[in-house]
């Protein structure tokens, strides 16, 4: 007999998710995706300037600040048919890089890590046998046994005093957890490092863009960080260089620490390989843009149906015409007004709530659609593209992290395990191993390019009567993220965000087509219905953002948290 099993919330993400799950023979069978709560920053933005939208979309989340920042000024940008001076560019992909190490870091060790890894059992652990395990994956020089030995006394001191702090209410000795102690104890004293290296990126982060969150120094036509190597208010040499060394700094953590510490996970629950495909056609959006018109890249787009590399399509330009022509969403299931499908140009959020229903409308989230079909997005749909493209950085990594695994495994894997819930972690940490080398591509050609004169870093944007549509793309961290926008007389005459976590967590559509989030849950084991930690492996491999997803929350007899098995 099915069991219905409801978590209310997901924890250990951004925003108020629920997932629903049937579980018939230990194993999920149907699953349901709800956004619970609704923003409508897009009926805020009505009637304003163009040239504002920026700082308020960047509200929409805490997490991603950045990244709305970009697609909301490129967007208008889009519209008005304007190019960007080269300075801007390479600092708007220095920001938009360090946002993402920052991210990356944080989501693996903060928010998906403990899913894996059980605290407690470290405290079974051989620190030299550790300082072995450590030594056989990299070189990272604070990998010894006195290290080590510190953390587990650490994580006992922790444990003997009964507050857990960021360790409380997991899953501990959950017949699901399988690491060795070494192998927990490793992770655990890497995720007290994690906290000092996510903070180095925001520090970098901050120094170029004026502050972090919600950052000051982009604006239409641009940015608004002025370069002068010989002036103190000014982006100079010495703030320069004071990023660079911040950077190299993450990145030795990421190459040594991170990537690793996936890899070893991976090998050591390779028997999660199978589970959390869900939906394998992919949708990515070039960026790291590499000319005034953003038609180059050093990150590709483009789309993959049905995981076949072969039928890999590429995203060229920010003025893609079929990207543009492809996005729509479907709202029959979601708690807004009407029962259509529509293009981001033409809808309207117009919210329209009703109770909870499997067979109806469930979510506040609408269902994207590319050319009709469900698509998943994030570091694994940029991978599994640029991998079937032949782009020479992503085929390298891939295959230096894949052999990474494998050595650990002993087998030899292909891209085809990416198809999964630990193939999500994997190709978040290629990327961010990727995005630190990249970032310091890009800090290069923007000393090149000081140091030939060019100090340009605006073009003022006109705004002619009529009206103008544009849209504006940029890979973030979960993924391809659009802002689409109407323009009348100079005023926002409609506003829509499509964001990754929309892609990923939307619900079923007027064709019964499932969301990745749910299609991924089926076929997972659940091994107790009343500590459903299977469920949450899968969902949190995805980085959720819901806060972006849902576009008010009434809090009135809303429980703090619920997990049910009936």
């Amino acid at each position: 007999m099915a069991q219905r099993i409801t978590i209310d919330p997901i924890t250990r993400i951004e925003g108020h998710l629920r997932i629903d799950v049937e579980v018939d023979q230990g194993q999920v069978t149907k699953a349901w995706s709800s956004g619970q709560m609704w923003r409508g920053i897009e009926v805020i933005l009505q009637g304003r300037d163009p040239r504002d939208a920026w700082a308020f979309t960047q509200r929409i989340c805490g997490v991603c600040t950045t990244v709305h920042a970009l697609a909301s000024v490129r967007c208008v940008e889009n519209a008005l048919g304007l190019e960007i001076p080269m300075n801007a560019q390479y600092l708007r992909n220095i920001v938009m890089s360090l946002h993402a190490l920052q991210d990356h870091i944080v989501h693996f060790y903060v928010l998906s890590a403990l899913d894996w890894v059980d605290v407690v059992s470290a405290l079974q652990a051989d620190p030299a046998k550790t300082a072995a395990l450590a030594a056989s994956l990299s070189e990272w020089p604070n990998n010894s046994a006195k290290r080590f030995k510190a953390v587990q006394e650490q994580v006992k001191g922790i444990v003997d005093s009964g507050q857990l702090g960021p360790f409380a209410s997991g899953y501990w000795g959950h017949p699901a957890m399988k690491l060795p102690p070494e192998a927990n104890l490793m992770a655990v004293a890497h995720y007290l490092e994690a906290l000092d290296y996510q903070r180095k990126a925001s520090q970098a982060l901050a120094i170029i863009s004026g502050k972090n969150p919600h950052i000051q120094n982009v604006v239409v036509g641009g940015v608004t960080t002025a370069l002068n190597p010989d002036s103190s208010t000014a982006l100079n040499m010495e703030r320069l260089y004071w990023i660079k060394q911040l950077t190299e700094e993450v990145r030795g953590f990421i190459q040594q620490v991170y990537l690793p510490d996936v890899a070893a996970v991976g090998a050591l629950y390779a028997d999660w390989l199978p589970y959390g495909a869900g939906v394998t056609n992919y949708l990515a959006v070039p960026d790291m843009v590499l000319d005034t018109k953003s038609t180059k890249f050093d990150l590709p787009g483009g789309t993959i149906v049905d995981g076949d590399l072969s039928t890999v399509t590429s995203i060229d330009s920010f003025n893609d015409t079929a990207f543009r022509d492809g996005v729509a969403e479907n709202i029959s299931r979601a708690w807004y007004k009407g029962d259509w499908t529509r293009h981001p140009y033409e809808e309207d959020t117009v919210p329209d709530y009703s109770e909870f229903d499997a067979d109806g409308k469930y979510t506040w989230m609408k269902a994207p659609r590319f050319n009709g079909r469900p698509m998943q997005v994030g570091p694994l749909a940029q991978l599994m593209v640029g991998y079937a493209q032949g782009h020479s950085e992503i085929v390298k990594n891939v295959d230096q992290a894949l052999g990474l695994v494998g050595s650990v495994a002993g087998v030899t894997l292909g891209p085809e395990v990416l198809h999964s819930t630990l193939g999500r972690h994997v190709a978040r940490a290629v990327r961010a191993s990727m995005l630190a080398d990249l970032t310091l591509k890009h800090w290069d050609l923007l000393v090149d390019n000081i140091g030939r004169g060019d100090l340009e870093i605006f073009e003022e944007p006109v705004f002619p009567q009529g009206e103008q549509r544009g849209f504006g793309i940029h890979e973030a961290p979960r993924g391809a993220l659009s802002h689409w926008i109407v323009i009348q007389d100079g005023k926002i005459k409609n506003y829509q965000c499509v964001v990754p976590s929309t892609w990923n967590a939307g619900p079923r559509d007027e064709k019964d087509q499932p969301g990745p989030y749910e299609a991924s849950l089926v076929g997972n084991p659940i091994a107790d219905a009343e500590q459903p930690l299977e469920v949450l492996r899968t969902i949190h491999s995805f980085d959720p953002c819901i806060a972006c997803a849902v576009h008010l929350l009434d809090p009135e007899g809303r429980e703090t948290i619920r997990v049910k098995a009936v």
